[in-house]
């Protein structure tokens, strides 16, 4: 029997004192993060949260996120995180989807959430930065919950590319061994290590690879709640940050500043994922700064879990080997092992595998055959193991490492009056790596402008997923079937150029 949970009151028994969580001027060393979780779970208990419950999340980079996490998973529940950004339709389907019980919702996002918890009848308690005052008078909740190792931990909403997104169930047992292959096998933290926490921790990446495995080791996490080049070179170098992990924009946007390799001198690992990293930025950070840019892969399916490149064992444009009890290989259609240099399917084995998606027995079965998940991206493997990924066979767009899922944004441009079709496709971003494009035929005689369409989106979708271009054509290329041919678009450039824009 096992609770993640188990792994933080573990950390405060052996390293009270030291500062798990820097926010600000706001410290909470180990003990006092356990006591706030301990009485926050409490709380809950009051709320009526029991074992197996879903509790909705949704917070961004502050304390409370760590304290409400760690609480969810002690009372036994299942924490279901959202993102910030989220607007109204979109947090009525997760909510609804995953059947939450009660949503916990930071006050800058409460706007948009009341609207959905309204029409779903859920529970919403708005929270700031005084939240803790609610929990005064709660004594600490000495008990655990104990879970098995098969036990969903968290729910986390991923892939809509065929349809709506599905929640992929992470076990405590698969973010406990993600968490301790990161912290001991492939970070090697120690309570020494101060960890730069840009990530979103509602996001896999930085749950995984910044909160849980620093908790393990004991490390401290500075908490960035809005990424920003200056200021987080600041932190780096007023807190002697030695970790930094991010995605491809955030180290785009330190080599756009003027800073030197004197301000990053504390810093003795970087890693990055969550989207392909272009090679040219690769070289010039380790240039510049003398640090390689260890890439890796893994996705929600994998509990951010698969591959790494490992320091002195690197090559520019790999996302290195499969990391400690992780299988890799590469399949085709028919599952046949496809050779050295050959491209195949990326599939995973191992224990950082999710159990399924949250009541879709289907799509899991389609997703997981005989143990192997398969991700839907196409990879090569050099003869010394090096691994490359080569396209995606899914039909996402990784917009600074936020997956955009052109299926949900291609149904909002389907609401609105004057649109006939829709394809949303992405194209090369120098910055976000990838940017979201919509193709749109108009019904006739009904008119209505990019700007026009661009505005309907944008209202009703997060401010990563609304295309930044909008064009307008005659017809769309259809298939035999009916269905659109996106692999047939063809825009002239003129139509795509879209500013270096960092929103």
């Amino acid at each position: 029997m096992t609770n993640l949970a188990h792994n933080l009151q573990a950390t405060a028994g052996s390293h009270p004192h030291r500062i798990a969580l820097r926010q600000g001027d706001v410290l909470f060393t180990y003990a006092q993060l356990n006591g706030e979780v301990a009485r926050a779970a409490a709380w809950l208990a009051d709320k009526g949260v029991r074992p197996g419950d879903r509790v909705a999340i949704m917070i961004p980079n502050v304390y409370a996120f760590p304290i409400f996490y760690y609480a969810i998973l002690r009372s036994g529940a299942i924490v279901v995180p959202m993102n910030p950004l989220y607007k109204s339709r979109e947090i009525e389907y997760y909510l609804g989807d995953s059947g939450a019980k009660l949503a916990i919702i930071w006050s800058e996002s409460a706007g948009e959430a009341s609207q959905a918890v309204s029409t779903l009848g859920v529970e919403m308690i708005e929270i700031d930065s005084g939240f803790i005052a609610m929990f005064g008078k709660h004594p600490d909740a000495s008990h655990i919950a104990e879970r098995a190792n098969d036990d969903t931990a968290v729910i986390l909403y991923t892939s809509g590319t065929t349809g709506n997104p599905k929640g992929a169930e992470l076990t405590h047992g698969n973010l406990h061994v993600a968490a301790q292959v990161f912290s001991r096998g492939l970070l090697s933290l120690t309570v020494d290590d101060v960890i730069l926490g840009s990530l979103p921790l509602f996001h896999v990446f930085g749950q995984t690879c910044v909160m849980n495995a620093s908790v393990i080791a004991g490390s401290s996490v500075v908490l960035v709640v809005r990424f920003e080049a200056t200021s987080a070179l600041e932190e780096i170098e007023k807190l002697g940050v030695t970790v930094a992990l991010g995605v491809p924009t955030m180290y785009i946007g330190i080599l756009a500043t003027d800073c030197d390799a004197a301000k990053m001198r504390t810093l003795r690992l970087c890693g990055c994922g969550g989207a392909p990293l272009p090679a040219e930025v690769a070289r010039d950070f380790k240039a510049r700064f003398g640090l390689p840019l260890l890439q890796g892969y893994g996705l929600s399916e994998s509990t951010a879990c698969a591959t790494f490149s490992v320091p002195g064992r690197t090559r520019v444009g790999s996302v290195g080997h499969a990391l400690d009890g992780v299988e890799v290989r590469l399949v085709d259609d028919s599952d046949n092992e496809a050779g050295p240099d050959e491209v195949g399917e990326l599939a995973i084995r191992g224990n950082v595998v999710m159990k399924g998606y949250w009541n879709r027995p289907a799509e899991t079965s389609q997703t997981i055959r005989n143990g192997w998940l398969h991700t839907g991206d196409i990879a090569r493997k050099d003869s010394d193991g090096f691994l490359y990924i080569v396209d995606r066979k899914k039909d996402v767009i990784i917009r600074s490492g936020y997956n955009v899922y052109p299926r949900e944004v291609e149904d909002v441009l389907y609401e609105h009056p004057a649109v006939l079709e829709a394809a949303v496709i992405g194209i090369p971003h120098s910055v976000h790596g990838e940017e979201v494009v919509a193709v749109v035929a108009l019904k006739s005689p009904r008119i209505a402008t990019p700007d026009e369409l661009q505005t309907f989106a944008k209202e009703r979708l997060a401010p990563y997923k609304y295309p930044r271009r909008i064009v307008l054509t005659d017809g769309l290329p259809h298939g035999s079937t009916g269905k659109i041919l996106k692999r047939e678009i063809v825009l002239p450039a003129e139509q795509i150029d879209i500013p270096s824009a960092r929103s």
